[in-house]
């Protein structure tokens, strides 16, 4: 899939529109001071106030945005030129200093120079990047020692089942690319949109093993019964904030957490 970075921009480009205007981002709200942020990445993140934050795969910039508004120096990078156009129209009607970049995750090294105390990334990221090992390179190669990688992600099983989840349709492991044509977007299923993308799924130990390969030692790891988005199909609302499948309930994981800290 030589050419997945052109699908996958080209994909991201058309869901810009139809989220700024979806409940899911809540943006009137946001410009009123509402964070994007949950309670499961506030709680990895701790205080940051001061911090220098590499935010990965930002979207159009909503979390970089509300940690600037806890007081870090935020850069956030992503592949679709709409969504950075539209991140730095944001911070500026926020008010805040946060930097952002277009660019691919790996290419990244090649138009940004600078070291941080913490790279973040979260929800719906991983599955867009083929190569994990190239990924925890990266993660590495911005870090400053003793720097932390904070991430909070949906759970590979949560990949393995078909979009009604009524039946295991992909492999829990990387076998292969994932080419497929969707309607509508996550944030808003009767978007007027059909855009193909290209994705791979990536196990927990495909995660894990790579951020050990590249020296980052593993300091905190978490599995959580619910989701704190409703971006899947048939989800209830259990409490304020926390999606669950109803058929499955707390019996599977659908989002991990992570703290790994640069050796």
């Amino acid at each position: 899939m030589e050419n997945y970075l052109e699908i996958n921009k080209k994909s991201w480009n058309a869901k810009v529109e139809p989220h700024l205007k979806s409940d899911f981002y809540f943006v009137d709200e946001f410009l009123k001071g509402r964070t994007s942020l949950n309670s499961i990445e506030l709680e990895l993140l701790g205080d940051i106030k001061g911090k220098s934050i590499l935010h990965l795969q930002c979207h159009f910039g909503q979390d970089s945005i509300s940690l600037s508004r806890m007081g870090a120096n935020v850069n956030g990078i992503d592949l679709s030129d709409k969504a950075i156009d539209t991140a730095r129209e944001l911070a500026q009607k926020c008010s805040t200093d946060t930097e952002f970049i277009c660019s691919d995750v790996y290419n990244l090294p090649n138009v940004l120079d600078q070291k941080f105390d913490i790279v973040y990334t979260s929800y719906g990221t991983i599955g867009w990047l083929p190569d994990l090992e190239k990924w925890a390179g990266i993660i590495n190669h911005f870090l400053k020692p003793e720097g932390k990688f904070i991430m909070a992600e949906f759970h590979p099983v949560v990949w393995m089942f078909d979009d009604d989840f009524t039946k295991v349709a992909y492999h829990y492991f990387n076998e292969k690319p994932i080419v497929e044509t969707y309607e509508g977007t996550y944030a808003d299923q009767s978007a007027p949109i059909v855009q193909e993308y290209v994705m791979w799924n990536h196990s927990l130990a495909e995660v894990l093993d790579n951020l050990i390969k590249k020296d980052l030692q593993l300091n905190v790891f978490r599995e959580i019964d619910w989701s704190p988005y409703p971006c899947f199909r048939h989800v209830e609302e259990f409490e304020t904030g926390k999606w669950r499948i109803p058929q499955f309930g707390n019996k599977i994981p659908l989002v991990y957490a992570l703290i790994a800290q640069k050796k």
